[in-house]
């Protein structure tokens, strides 16, 4: 039952993760698709390409594409780092606070202890696992370094299964509670004790 309740925790925060990477899917489309649809800049840029380039059209033009380019990527890898720190915080302030994420609320769980120390160091392995080398691998395909990125894909499957299965052991503990020192909990939802009225004679 309790690992029941971890893993429905654990795609319900993992839901709010694929919310904030579309958001900012779409928030970094917008940014590339601006780069090639703002004409005023492209052809102020472009003509001081080309009046630098002392004649030689072709090496303008190559240095305008190339500009473009490494700008998409930026904007790009601007959106994974959010991503990254975004899902970081969430986790952060989240446990430091609350002592439990949103999934761990609804499925009736809480990380103990949870001062702000712990809660930083749970949620850094919690980050690394869930997004942040599967990020890095992304950057590195976007930037051409395939072979790297496919090493980097395995490692952060192998991250994520290391976090994920080490809860099925007898100690219920993942990777992020080990390093961290905390455990996960249900939480009991019993009937309060009703006091019996006292009657005044």
């Amino acid at each position: 039952m309790h690992r029941t309740r971890r893993i429905l925790a654990w795609f319900i925060d993992f839901a709010l993760v694929i919310a904030a990477a579309s958001a900012l899917a779409v928030l970094t489309f917008h940014r590339v698709a601006a780069l090639f649809t703002d004409v005023p800049e492209l052809a102020t840029r472009g003509g001081l390409e080309l009046l630098t380039s002392r004649g030689d059209v072709l090496h303008a033009s190559a240095g305008l594409g190339l500009s473009l380019w490494h700008k998409a990527v930026l904007y790009v890898e601007e959106g994974f780092g959010l991503l990254v720190f975004a899902t970081f915080l969430y986790q952060w302030a989240s446990l430091a606070c609350a002592g439990r994420t949103a999934g761990k609320a609804l499925a009736g769980l809480k990380v103990t202890p949870s001062p702000w120390r712990r809660a930083a160091l749970r949620a850094v392995v919690t980050t690394t696992a869930d997004v942040a080398v599967y990020a890095l691998a992304c950057v590195l395909l976007v930037e051409g370094r395939f072979v790297v990125s496919v090493l980097v894909w395995g490692a952060a499957v192998g991250v994520f299964l290391l976090n994920a299965l080490s809860v099925l052991s007898p100690s219920r503990r993942s990777l992020a509670d080990r390093v961290a020192g905390t455990a996960v909990e249900g939480l009991r939802f019993g009937r309060a004790a009703v006091t019996p009225p006292v009657r005044t004679s």
